[in-house]
């Protein structure tokens, strides 16, 4: 049986602190795993910012409780799940990402959490494990799946080299050059038919 692997922000949904660095015009958040490799270098330079900048829980989830999926996302998800499971695997966190998960039928999800302090600023987070989406692929294949993997940025690269078959969904450049060997896609129909040719002829 196959299982397919998706990263969550850049291939289902825009990216949340993206969103978040728009709406209170504060520049510093556009940073993403596409730019910083090393998720916790990354992840304690946002709290940082959000602490100067007096961004709270609250704050972050009036703004992204509105995002919607990307474009073909939801029908793309749709037609994927029902070929057979889908996880999705992201460094999000459950605090703020409930809404649009709804909007996309309430998928599998495994993710991180935030630490809030009384007065609702976030202080820490908490990965669900130490490079939690490779590990979960492994631990995918250990029960004897075959596991396809999709994702856009740095942090998904040892998700995708640990699955049988890993792809990349509009990835930077950087990624990219990085990572020629992955095979590159640039649109839903497209990653849909990947995927779909690469998994086994029923027998």
């Amino acid at each position: 049986m196959d299982i397919v692997c998706l990263d969550l922000e850049g291939v289902l949904v825009p990216e949340m602190w993206i969103r978040v660095a728009e709406e209170t015009a504060t520049d510093d958040l556009r940073v993403t795993t596409r730019d910083i490799s090393d998720y916790d270098e990354l992840m304690r330079y946002r709290l940082r910012v959000l602490a100067d900048r007096g961004i709270s829980l609250a704050d972050i989830r009036a703004i992204t409780r509105d995002v919607q999926p990307l474009d073909g996302a939801s029908a793309f998800l749709d037609e994927l799940r029902a070929s057979g499971p889908v996880a999705i695997l992201s460094d999000t966190f459950e605090e703020f990402v409930a809404p649009v998960m709804r909007r996309l039928g309430q998928p599998f999800l495994l993710c991180n959490r935030l630490v809030t302090d009384e007065s609702g600023v976030i202080v820490d987070y908490r990965l669900r494990q130490p490079d939690g989406k490779r590990r979960a692929v492994e631990a995918f294949r250990e029960m004897n799946l075959r596991v396809q993997a999709v994702g856009d940025s740095f942090n998904d690269i040892s998700m995708l080299r640990a699955a049988h078959a890993g792809f990349l969904f509009r990835p930077s450049e950087s990624v990219v050059a990085a990572n020629p060997d992955l095979p590159r896609t640039e649109n839903h129909d497209e990653l849909l038919s990947a995927i779909l040719r690469s998994q086994p002829s029923p027998a």
